[in-house]
């Protein structure tokens, strides 16, 4: 098992303060692809094997929280793993509404029968 402290180069808070649980992530996929596979010292010294199942985990749009479940890591960690992706290049980050907005729009009638079935729960 590494550590945290490790894994963050001792690190205790992320860069960026706009990451929220909910924020969407999505691979760039070129530049992430070309860091991998050049093994030039962007690509192959500043990434971490966390990293990399980062890039992987976020070929299709994954929220913060996703990704610090399936990395079984804290969010606080995860947060600077994916702002030094977002800092390279590698990672893009948008609030979800922005993501719902460019999918055509929120669907009220969606979210307005999830709010009903929570309320029957």
């Amino acid at each position: 098992m590494v550590r945290p402290y490790t894994i963050t180069r001792g690190r205790t808070a992320p860069e960026r303060d706009d990451l929220t649980l909910i924020t969407v992530l999505t691979t760039a996929e070129e530049e992430a692809e070309a860091a991998l596979t050049r093994g030039s010292r962007a690509g192959a010294r500043a990434l971490q094997p966390e990293h990399r199942l980062i890039l992987d985990r976020c070929r299709r749009p994954a929220a913060v929280a996703e990704v610090a479940a399936g990395l079984d890591l804290p969010v606080s960690v995860t947060k600077i793993l994916l702002g030094d992706l977002v800092a390279q290049g590698l990672l893009k980050a948008r609030a979800p509404l922005s993501v719902a907005r460019a999918a055509g729009g929120v669907d009220l009638g969606l979210l307005t029968a999830v709010r009903e079935g929570l309320r029957r729960l």
